[in-house]
């Protein structure tokens, strides 16, 4: 009995380093922007397996970039926007800004933006043809709103403008980006600094 069960255990941190292996090569091939990375296939190729073996771990393309998308949120964590209970609401509005600054020019931001061009633009296409990837991605949305919620908590804001803000800061924030990698002659951290004031303007008004 002992001695079998200390052969589950390897098998089962065999398993789960390979599963990582997967992960790990699946990133790297999305946060190359290439759109032929978005492929079961080939990520088994990069990893040196059969797509056998990617089935037999993820069940189907559908499960591999859900778990994709999990394994890039379960790195970046909780967004510590506003963490300082201390922090003016325009401390916290920028706080947001420069957190998505960083965040969007990471690999891991790189690996989902090449993933969200691949999948279908029809929401009912991709829920239909990718129920996993798109229930995951649907998530980050609620997730995404309860981290603004409690970024400006205490502070009486209006939680309708705060859902607003929510809704299109990362937008705003990946054409900025955009702009960066694009390369751009306007002042990106005056674009920045200007979207904050803005954000922090609407937010604290009235009516």
């Amino acid at each position: 009995m002992v001695e079998s069960g200390v052969a589950n255990r390897r098998t089962n941190r065999r398993g789960q380093a390979t599963r990582e292996s997967m992960l790990d090569a699946a990133l790297t091939a999305l946060a190359s922007g290439d759109p032929g990375a978005v492929s079961g296939k080939r990520i088994a190729g990069d990893v040196g397996v059969t797509w056998g073996a990617v089935k037999y771990q993820f069940g189907d393309v559908d499960g591999l970039w859900a778990a994709v998308l999990r394994h890039t949120a379960e790195r970046r964590g909780d967004l510590p926007a506003g963490s300082v209970p201390t922090a003016t609401l325009h401390e916290r509005v920028a706080t947001i800004i420069d957190n998505m600054w960083d965040g969007l020019d990471s690999a891991d931001s790189r690996a989902i933006e090449t993933l969200r061009a691949a999948m279908p633009r029809d929401r009912d296409e991709f829920e239909r043809l990718f129920p996993r990837t798109a229930a995951e991605f649907a998530s980050w949305g609620d997730a995404w709103l309860a981290t603004c919620t409690r970024a400006f908590a205490g502070l009486g804001v209006d939680p309708e403008r705060v859902a607003e803000v929510a809704a299109f800061i990362p937008g705003a924030m990946r054409g900025i980006t955009s702009e960066r990698h694009l390369g751009s002659y306007n002042d990106l951290d005056l674009a920045r600094r200007g979207l904050a004031n803005a954000i922090a303007h609407y937010l604290r008004a009235e009516g």
